[in-house]
């Protein structure tokens, strides 16, 4: 039996009317039951097997390349003039992370040690560790500044110290024992009478403490009872705060331990973290969106401010003694070494930095850190940052090794920790928080557009059923 079109077009506006409804509702719900998802993924969970196992173990490449700044003229350097560098590298290493001693608390924290080791790449690598490479000796010009203080025959009695065990004020060496040590009879000495005086109670190197080791005890927030708090630092070595600095603000604890953030950014939102390394809170800020392998991201980057002096910048005045801006002493820190963090090639210092030394030519591209963040979901997509070691360096009466050396802030090092998502667990993130939220926010417009077709379909059958009416009416009459 043949469908009449005046009952045809009640059962459109019926199903229309339906559609549009449940459209309607899609819109108000929608954004409600995406956001759960959201936070039931991302919250520290063991019931979570992606965003647990990325927390845990971070199953994404993770690489720290390093440039080393080679000094081609150490003997000029000891008569006062110039420092000249040539940037030697990258020399990359693949860096495997890994969480242990996991432990959840009853106040929805959880604590653990974060380890890392490092292996070289070659294949990625400019050179290989048996490079070659002049940089200051530490141990020698280091130590001269820091006894600057001290009464002269002190003074004698450590550079006569420094001649009886062959140390000079450069070290020329292969790459691979300046990063990871080598054998120093000065080192052994030091270790033996005057324990606890030196980072490292065996070989001496750059990264000699952080292959192997852990960053301290981290608790941080689950996200359990609030969202807004996930990933947050809650105490670091049992500390919510560090004595380091010479202001409160300074020495605070604050934000996430520097891998993931609490979801649901804004572009006015910021990225804070606690970084051991550098003995310090830091906060990056927007810059722009953009996109990483097909998700929209968020890139945050640093301030100018955050490694401004007192002077320039008043908030970090805690930080100082200071020097110019674009350096941050961590003395207070690191054994009162003098030695200072950057960014790389002096970007984004004082320009006088540039003038002191040959060979830096700093950029925002190869110089700059960021972090591309989904904002939905405060995690991390692509990675760069890069950071500098610095020494002082000058003459000291009463200790020859240091010559005429003119006062400088040396560039020796400067590194990138650089990761990114990518592979099967890119394709999980994608299709879990992001292709299937966004189909459910297509779907609440595809529901109302067909809903308000089927009502408009059912108008146009009604209004031709009555013309059609009105003509057979009239043909009958």
């Amino acid at each position: 039996m043949a469908v009449s079109k005046s009952t045809l077009s009640i059962v459109l506006i019926v199903l229309g009317g339906l559609s549009v409804l449940f459209g309607t509702v899609l819109v108000f719900v929608g954004p409600i039951i995406i956001d759960d998802q959201i936070v039931k993924n991302v919250e520290i969970n063991p019931n979570n097997g992606l965003s647990y196992t990325m927390w845990k173990d971070i199953p994404v490449p993770f690489f720290m390349s390093v440039y080393f700044f080679h000094i081609v003229n150490p003997d000029e350097i000891l008569k006062g003039e110039k420092p000249t560098v040539v940037q030697r590298g990258p020399y990359v290493y693949r860096e495997k992370r890994w969480k242990d001693n996991i432990t959840f608390h009853d106040n929805h924290t959880v604590s653990y040690k974060e380890y890392r080791q490092y292996f070289f790449e070659e294949s990625m690598s400019v050179g290989n560790e048996s490079d070659l490479v002049t940089i200051p000796n530490m141990l020698v010009l280091g130590a001269s500044v820091m006894m600057e203080n001290m009464p002269f025959p002190v003074r004698m009695l450590l550079s006569a110290t420094f001649k009886s065990f062959e140390e000079g004020p450069f070290l020329t060496k292969p790459v691979g024992e300046l990063m990871w040590g080598y054998d120093s009879k000065l080192v052994d000495f030091l270790n033996k009478y005057f324990p606890g005086m030196l980072p490292t109670s065996g070989k001496f190197g750059l990264f000699a403490e952080f292959n192997n080791s852990n960053a301290g005890q981290f608790t941080v927030f689950t996200g359990q009872d609030d969202i807004r708090k996930v990933h947050m630092v809650d105490s670091w070595n049992g500390l919510k705060s560090v004595n380091y600095w010479r202001s409160e603000q300074c020495n605070m604890i604050n934000g996430t331990a520097g891998q993931m953030w609490p979801p649901f950014m804004t572009k006015e939102s910021t990225m804070p973290f606690y970084s051991p390394d550098a003995c310090r809170s830091m906060e990056l800020v927007y810059q722009r969106p953009g996109m990483s392998r097909g998700i929209p991201v968020y890139r945050f980057v640093a301030p100018k401010t955050l490694f401004a002096n007192g002077a320039d910048y008043p908030p970090n005045e805690g930080f100082c003694p200071c020097r110019q801006s674009g350096l941050l002493s961590v003395r207070t820190c690191r054994h009162n070494s003098p030695v200072f963090i950057s960014h790389p090639h002096f970007f984004e210092a004082d320009p006088v930095l540039l003038d002191t030394v040959n060979g830096l030519r700093p950029n925002e591209d190869e110089h700059g850190l960021f972090i591309d963040i989904h904002p939905e979901t405060g995690v991390p997509m692509n990675v760069s940052i890069r950071l500098q070691l610095n020494l002082l360096i000058k003459t000291v009466s009463g200790i020859s090794e240091t010559g005429k050396i003119a006062e400088v802030v040396m560039p020796m090092i400067w590194f990138e920790e650089s990761g990114y998502i990518d592979g099967p667990v890119l394709n999980t993130f994608r299709t879990n928080l992001v292709v299937l939220p966004m189909v459910m926010e297509y779907m609440q417009y595809i529901f109302i557009a067909f809903g308000l077709a089927g009502i408009l379909g059912a108008v146009l059958l009604y209004v031709n059923d009555k013309n059609e009416s009105k003509q057979l009416i009239k043909t009958s009459s």
